[in-house]
């Protein structure tokens, strides 16, 4: 039996919000950290100026990605209940539908036949989820794990220019005045 494959197109969601906030913990602490220090202040004050960066951006990242991931996720239970009642209602106007989609994903019109009616047979929304509206289990909206890779990945992103400032002589790196 052949090994099974692991695809990596089902991380995507999740692995976006880590890519994005770990940019902006980059970006955004360390500006804050240089502006604060470019104003001269104590060695404790810029840190303490990176860390509340730190926390003040992973909690912002976390619920603007919540709140972004969750509008779709109830965008798609929405649609979900939208296409059941159409099930209910109108089932062979919907397999119809389903059978003209895999006709225009090249399947012959008896074999798309065959093929709705079974996959209808064994769950009809999922199949008009899925070939329909694109909905997959492995593709829906996860606010909760979109929230947590963005305020984590935030979080690391921000501790590389604390730790270097921490670590770093910064009147040296940045040419400003001496610590007090």
């Amino acid at each position: 039996m052949p090994p099974r494959e692991h695809h990596r197109i089902f991380r995507s969601n999740w692995l976006r919000a880590a890519v994005l906030g770990a940019n902006d913990g980059i970006v955004s602490t360390a500006s804050l950290i240089t502006g604060v220090a470019a104003a001269q202040a104590t060695h404790g004050a810029i840190l303490t100026s990176g860390l509340a960066g730190l926390v003040a951006g992973a909690l912002s990242m976390a619920a603007g990605e919540y709140v972004s991931v969750r509008s779709q996720a109830d965008t798609e239970a929405a649609d979900l209940r939208l296409e059941q009642r159409s099930l209910k209602r109108n089932s062979s106007e919907e397999l119809a539908e389903l059978i003209d989609i895999y006709v225009g994903r090249g399947l012959t019109r008896d074999l798309a036949t065959q093929v709705a009616r079974q996959l209808t047979s064994h769950d009809a929304l999922d199949a008009h989820a899925r070939d329909e509206l694109g909905i997959s289990v492995h593709n829906r909206a996860r606010p909760v794990q979109a929230a947590v890779a963005s305020a984590a990945s935030f979080a690391g992103g921000a501790a590389l220019p604390l730790l270097v400032a921490t670590l770093a002589p910064m009147p040296q790196l940045i040419g400003v005045g001496h610590w007090r």
